[in-house]
């Protein structure tokens, strides 16, 4: 069996409808399935997590991380408005 398994479950993830820690008989349909999940991940969720993938045996592991904040320039004494 291989797995697919998200390390921390944001709302979206929450709100979708992706299993974590789904098995698959087969490797080859386990990563199809991981890298689906990752390029809507990326694509369709709220923008504040990025995703990725790696590999470890029989799992495939996606991360996630917070994406950073684009610089406004702005120093944020209050007079940029």
């Amino acid at each position: 069996m291989f797995t697919v398994s998200i390390d921390k479950e944001c709302g979206c993830f929450k709100r979708s409808d992706y299993q974590n820690n789904k098995s698959f008989e087969s490797k080859d349909e386990a990563l199809l399935n991981a890298k689906d999940m990752v390029e809507d991940m990326n694509e369709n969720f709220c923008q504040k997590h990025s995703f990725v993938l790696s590999e470890d045996g029989k799992s495939f592991n996606i991360t996630m991380s917070l994406k950073p904040q684009e610089d406004s320039g702005c120093c944020g004494g209050g007079h940029c408005s």
